[in-house]
């Protein structure tokens, strides 16, 4: 099991995480998407085929692009 931690800046609520958790877990070997609105950080779980460049052009695709990619 690999995990990632992102700040993504353009957490604003609740809604913005809840976005983010709809879009990654569908990608296939992603296990778990977990945001804190507070801090702007998401931690997700994967496996391959998930890499960290398909979880970080998914997060670009819906406009939250992570801080240090």
């Amino acid at each position: 099991m690999h995990s990632l931690n992102f700040e993504i800046p353009n957490i604003g609520c609740a809604g913005c995480v809840q976005a983010i958790k709809n879009e990654l877990t569908e990608l296939e070997g992603v296990s778990s998407v977990n945001g804190d609105v507070g801090t702007r950080a998401v931690q997700i779980e994967f496996d391959p085929p998930a890499t960290r460049d398909i979880i970080v052009a998914a997060l670009r695709d819906i406009d939250y692009p992570p801080a240090s990619a």
